[in-house]
């Protein structure tokens, strides 16, 4: 086998993510990166396999830990009691949606791929994935609390989605809008507030005639 040059594989990173943050997945050219990284599109495929496993390898570690650590944040929410999370959901959706805030800005680019540049990959519906475990989370929630709008069927799991996407959408445009960090913060404390707000009306909707 032959020998790998070493800082090869960090310059074809580097040039990888500039060519697919100005082009997308698609436009993206193999033979552009090799040059621009002074190797060859062989050299690509052997360390990569495709350019599939090249836009894996730049954006699948940030993805996939962003979606673990969700999960373990709604996890360790329903490990509480149910006074207990009746009592805290709001505090505690807020601060762990901050730390999720941070983690994207602390990946930036790798997140600005992941939503505009992701298209062709198995990246293009993160955020649909992510949407699918806070409804499934926001279910387990509804019967903690004994949500009656839920149970008369008043509320639907298709409206949950409808909210929850709004809700992620909302969220990621601090990305797509390259807002600062700082701007990112202010941001997403008012879309807590106003998310939480919004929830209230799914808790205890008015039923009109």
């Amino acid at each position: 086998m032959a020998k790998q040059i070493e800082g090869v594989y960090e310059s074809v990173l580097a040039c990888a993510k500039k060519e697919f943050l100005e082009k997308g997945y698609k436009d993206a050219s193999l033979r552009v990166i090799a040059q621009a990284a002074g190797t060859s599109t062989g050299s690509i495929y052997t360390r990569f396999k495709d350019k599939a496993g090249l836009f894996d390898a730049i954006v699948g570690p940030a993805a996939d830990q962003l979606k673990d650590m969700f999960v373990e944040i709604q996890e360790n929410f329903h490990s509480l009691d149910d006074s207990t999370q009746e009592a805290e959901m709001g505090e505690y959706t807020s601060r762990h949606q901050m730390e999720m805030l941070e983690y994207i800005y602390d990946h930036f680019d790798e997140f600005r791929l992941l939503l505009d540049c992701s298209d062709g990959t198995r990246f293009s519906g993160f955020v649909d994935e992510l949407v699918d475990i806070e409804v499934e989370y926001t279910y387990k929630y509804m019967e903690v609390i004994n949500c009656e709008s839920v149970k008369s069927g008043v509320v639907t799991e298709d409206f949950i989605h409808i909210i929850v996407t709004a809700y992620f959408n909302g969220m990621f445009e601090v990305v797509r809008h390259n807002m600062s960090r700082d701007d990112a913060r202010k941001y997403i404390r008012l879309l807590n507030r106003y998310h939480m707000q919004g929830f209230s009306t799914v808790f205890n909707p008015e039923i009109s005639e």
